[in-house]
């Protein structure tokens, strides 16, 4: 939550908010704040306002296995979505995913109610990787690892961000590879590897940033971030100032 949106909620006022800030008066983990934009949670951090403590509001972050089938959004009306895989008591208007997987793309995805971590965890200045585990119906080559890290041409003259491809097995028929990339283009990777010839015809998310898809954790199945994965959130939450 941003930090003016929570002292308001603490019934301070704009003028003193902005006073406070000038006289280094409000402090995030012993720190003075950079901005009332920053971006706190008074579950990870510690906020002071003017030697006051403030509680304020904690949020959720949840780790979810996404199966095949299921869309990325709070709603459809004809689909199931990530959202309808969730007990109603853990359900929130507050709750979405960061980023988007395909409906028949799995793996691991991202839900919080924290909207300005989303909004930074995929913003392009923040260089977030992804890591998927790719299967396609053709032969993958060492020269298509070169052409992934020069950085894949669309057709459409769309210049793609170099990336990381690793090849696991190859065939003519079917070739395995792990791809790793910084951007989210919409189709991206099913994109690249039609440009070099080949179709996926499976796609997994393993690692988002710092974060790995628990290998215990069942597809359709979620649970909250441990306190390591929480650590992580908080050293995105310390960028954000």
């Amino acid at each position: 939550m941003r930090l003016d949106r929570l002292l308001a909620q603490e019934k301070v006022s704009r003028k003193a908010m902005k006073q406070a800030l000038l006289k280094k008066e409000i402090l995030v983990d012993d720190c003075p704040a950079s901005s009332l934009a920053q971006n706190v949670d008074t579950r990870l951090q510690k906020l002071v306002f003017q030697g006051r403590q403030i509680q304020g509001y904690e949020h959720t972050y949840l780790m979810l296995h996404k199966p095949n089938g299921v869309v990325t959004a709070s709603k459809d009306k004809k689909l199931p979505t990530v959202m309808d895989l969730l007990p109603p008591d853990i359900q929130s208007d507050q709750l979405y995913a960061v980023g988007r997987l395909d409906r028949d793309t799995t793996g691991l995805l991202l839900l919080t109610d924290n909207g300005p971590l989303g909004f930074q965890l995929l913003h392009p200045q923040y260089h977030v990787d992804k890591t998927y585990q790719v299967k396609v119906n053709g032969l993958i080559t060492p020269d298509h690892i070169q052409k992934f890290k020069d950085g894949i041409v669309f057709l459409d003259g769309t210049l793609c961000k170099p990336a990381k491809l690793e090849i696991l097995s190859a065939s003519p028929t079917e070739s395995h590879a792990s791809i790793t990339i910084s951007e989210g283009k919409f189709h991206q990777i099913k994109k690249m590897f039609l440009s070099v010839g080949v179709k996926v015809t499976s796609l997994k998310r393993t690692h988002f940033g710092p974060w790995s898809l628990d290998d215990h954790l069942k597809e359709s199945d979620y649970r909250l971030l441990n306190s390591q994965e929480l650590k992580s959130v908080r050293n995105y939450l310390q960028q954000s100032g």
